[in-house]
This record gives C-alpha cells, sequence and structure tokens, in this order.
C-alpha cells in the first residue's frame, strides 16, 4: 500500500497517533494516572489499572483506531510500546 504523506501518516506518525489514541484512552478510563507516568517502558498494569480497565481501555483504543487485533496477541505484562506497536501493525 502506497502511503500519501498529505493525507496517511508514515510509520512514525502512526506510532504517534497509536500512543496518543492509547494515553487519552487511560485517561478516560483510569483519570487518577499521573499522565507523566505513562511512558512507552511502563505497562497498564505498573499505572493501576485493573484487567477490567485494560480490556476497556484497549478494545476502545482499537475502535477509535479502527483496527482488529485477534485477543491472543495480547497478553499480560506487555508495555505501552509494545502494545502500541501490535495495533499500529493492523492500521
Amino acid at each position: 500500500m502506497n502511503r500519501s504523506a498529505a493525507n496517511v501518516p508514515g510509520p512514525d506518525g502512526d506510532e504517534e497517533r497509536v500512543l496518543a489514541v492509547l494515553r487519552r484512552t487511560t485517561l478516560e478510563i483510569v483519570p487518577e494516572v499521573d499522565p507523566a507516568l505513562f511512558t512507552p517502558d511502563r505497562t497498564l498494569s505498573d499505572l493501576g489499572c485493573n484487567s477490567i480497565d485494560r480490556a476497556d481501555i484497549v478494545t476502545l483504543t482499537m475502535e477509535e483506531l479502527g483496527v482488529v487485533v485477534p485477543v491472543h496477541e495480547f497478553h499480560q505484562g506487555l508495555d505501552i510500546g509494545t502494545l502500541a506497536a501490535v495495533m499500529r501493525k493492523r492500521l
């Protein structure tokens, strides 16, 4: 697929977009999370998100991005950067 710089983000833009959506969704679902702690090397669990929070964050993020990722690609302990990469592959 050819990407046009005018209307479709490239790989770096995709990464930033996915991370931005994950961040926004996380802060919507768990508003007590300190935004400064939302970094690619942390897990959602590190931020205090329980299993229901994590499921909601992933589901809402996928919906906003318009992607479908099979559940087996997610496993406990994925850091935010890896989680974003899994979703980015589906864009």
